[in-house]
């Protein structure tokens, strides 16, 4: 049987009670980072589709989201370059969806570089401005806003995008943190 003395020899112990504050914490811990593991999808609605659209430019040939006949240079070995993408999404139709799988076109913006080994940043193969991700088609379709000999850029942007959008689309680009992820993200796919 357990004698109070020595209940209370154990209670005042105080590496019995670092060990249980230790063990406490080391659990609590376990449960945190199993929660925000890197499987983890983003929570808000804006990020899952900032998300998708930019795996949907980069996963897509640079020719289908090409502007002013700009090409991408192939190498020898045919192996064809990533395209790192940054994007800024101004928003989504239709607007009163809560979840990705129901949200119909995409309006925003994409800058992408076509990360050729060892061609830095600067001389890279630019593609930008804005752009629409059709996400009702799979593979989600991309068409970009350009100029036309008949129709100007900012005319052919008023067609495109609704008027709320279009307003954001003349005047905002890339964030500064989506700047610095994208040249990030660039420079080690370019190796550099």
């Amino acid at each position: 049987m357990i004698s109070w003395e020595s209940f209370a020899g154990w209670y005042r112990n105080r590496l019995v009670w670092v060990a249980v504050v230790l063990l406490t914490v080391s659990a609590g811990a376990v449960v945190l980072v199993n929660r925000a593991g890197p499987a983890a999808e983003p929570a808000d609605l804006r990020g899952q589709i900032l998300t998708r659209m930019r795996a949907t430019l980069e996963q897509a040939d640079p020719g289908q989201h090409n502007h002013a006949g700009h090409g991408v240079q192939q190498a020898a070995a045919e192996e064809k370059p990533a395209v790192i993408c940054g994007v800024r999404v101004y928003g989504y139709e239709p607007v009163e969806v809560t979840a990705l799988a129901d949200v119909q076109k995409v309006y925003g913006f994409h800058l992408c570089g076509v990360a050729e080994q060892r061609r830095p940043w600067d001389v890279a193969v630019k593609l930008a401005g804005p752009v629409i991700v059709d996400m009702s088609t799979e593979p989600p379709g991309i068409e970009v806003v350009e100029a036309t000999a008949d129709v100007m850029f900012v005319d052919r942007l008023r067609e495109m995008f609704p008027d709320r959008y279009a307003e954001l689309a003349l005047k905002e680009a890339l964030a500064d943190s989506e700047m610095a992820d994208l040249r990030r993200r660039y420079d080690a796919a370019a190796g550099l």
